[in-house]
């Protein structure tokens, strides 16, 4: 596996590695109970609590998965000057993850999105939110954050939910000073700024946002179907890998000369929340210790699939993915 002899040697080397995760910093809130019957006064069912708890979302659970593999994430964000982001602050504190990376401001609140549970199960989620993009003092503080603190880095990750933190000036300018300092990118995207992305090291879509984001319909069980899919998709970014997860039929990534497409694994599948942040967690590793597609494929493919086995958004359990690589990637 390029210089690596072994998977424990090549996550070794992720504790050397430090990560830019730029993007839409959250917290996750959930609320756990029993439904033993609906309302009288409206169709729906009567959530009995019985436990709450609040973790690190968005972004920050990228930045959780890199810290859980071993490296060390630098978060860089926007969040509210609110209790959502003071809890926000103190949990980073908590993990030892550094707020250098972290502007705070008055001007919007901080993205919380509450999941209620029963049986293990979403009954509802509530979002408090905005999508309205940075300020111009917001974006300059931001933007000055992030261009510090880059060369300390080995790859950036640009992790986008839409909500306004990521635009297309922040993408250029982090990006060129990316390439000019020879450090890696990779996206994790959603739809608004989805074509904004030129010249990354490595752009990974969802099936359902590679079909929004071009406006196609492809079909992920027809191979011809998702190659003319990607193609295109790398022609338009420029960019120099294209990998996109299909839930259960697996993932395919394409470089400049070819491409491959690997099925998905027999999973227990509990909940699907928080897989694409793993994925491209190990994505941006394996890109940044230089493996090459296929390599990063496999390992990304069997991470997003042992997430999924949990409920609610979680980090990857690194000696987990460790034994599932061993045993099912051949080095």
């Amino acid at each position: 596996m390029s210089q690596f002899q072994s998977a424990t040697s090549l996550f070794e080397a992720f504790k050397d590695l430090k990560v830019l995760v730029i993007g839409d910093m959250m917290v996750d809130s959930y609320v756990w109970g029993n439904v033993s019957r609906m309302s009288p006064e409206a169709p729906v069912p009567v959530v009995l609590i019985e436990k709450r708890e609040k973790r690190l979302g968005g972004a920050a659970n990228v930045a959780l998965n890199i810290q859980a593999l071993g490296a060390t994430p630098i978060p860089c964000a926007v969040i509210g000057d609110d209790d959502a982001g003071q809890f926000f602050l103190n949990r980073l504190a908590e993990r030892g993850i550094s707020d250098e990376g972290i502007v705070t401001s008055a001007a919007r609140p901080t993205t919380i999105k509450e999941r209620v549970l029963s049986d293990d199960k979403q009954v509802l989620r509530i979002d408090s939110e905005t999508d309205a993009d940075l300020n111009l003092d917001e974006q300059a503080q931001l933007l000055k954050k992030a261009k510090r603190l880059l060369p300390l880095c080995q790859v950036v990750i640009f992790q986008d939910y839409d909500k306004g933190v990521i635009n297309e000036s922040i993408i250029s300018e982090l990006t060129e000073a990316a390439n000019s300092l020879g450090i890696p990118t990779v996206v994790d995207p959603k739809k608004k700024n989805f074509l904004s992305y030129k010249n990354v090291s490595l752009f990974k879509p969802n099936l359902k946002e590679l079909n929004e984001g071009l406006n196609v319909e492809v079909d992920p069980t027809d191979l011809d179907s998702l190659n003319q899919g990607v193609l295109k998709l790398a022609s338009l970014l420029d960019c120099d890998q294209v990998m996109v997860t299909l839930s259960e039929h697996g993932v395919i990534i394409k470089n400049e000369e070819e491409s491959f497409k690997l099925p998905a694994h027999a999973r227990k599948i509990n909940d699907v929340s928080g897989a694409g942040d793993t994925v491209i967690s190990i994505a941006a590793l394996a890109l940044a210790l230089k493996l090459d597609s296929k390599q990063i494929a496999a390992i990304s493919n069997l991470g997003g699939g042992l997430v999924c086995e949990h409920v609610g958004v979680v980090p990857i359990d690194k000696e987990d993915l460790l034994a599932e690589v061993k045993r099912k990637i051949k080095l």
